[in-house]
């Protein structure tokens, strides 16, 4: 499943815009199935900036442990807490209970958020590997 209404990035983070210069981030359903079971997720804390590539959190499964790298510029505005208690959200709910972070884009990450894959482009992505 690749929600339409989403951006992508080939490192399978995925983009939510949710206004006000704000985005919430989480890892792709494609991501968590080739990661497995997620046992925890280290999260940053409000109020920490990253450039674009940054990583800015980790996930842990029973396979390996994977970076989660900041799809656009910006600074952390809201953590999902629930995950420190229930990593397995990322498993059940990619792309709602599970996202991970959200932002408030720099400006630089704002530009950027149009370089980002549509849902077309991803799937066709997921399709190669």
């Amino acid at each position: 499943m690749i929600p339409d209404d989403l951006r992508y990035t080939e490192a399978h983070e995925w983009v939510r815009e949710l206004g006000d210069g704000v985005v919430r981030i989480g890892i792709t359903d494609h991501a968590q199935e080739q990661l497995g079971d997620v046992v925890f997720v280290q999260l940053p804390a409000v109020g920490d900036s990253f450039a674009t590539g940054d990583a800015l959190g980790e996930v842990e499964s029973t396979k390996s442990v994977s970076d989660i790298y900041a799809p656009l510029a910006g600074e952390v505005v809201a953590v999902n807490d629930a995950l420190e208690n229930t990593p397995e959200l990322i498993n059940s709910g990619a792309y709602e209970a599970g996202w991970i972070v959200e932002l408030r884009l720099s400006d630089a990450g704002a530009a950027q958020l149009g370089e980002l894959l549509d849902a077309a482009a991803y799937r066709q992505l997921t399709e190669q590997s």
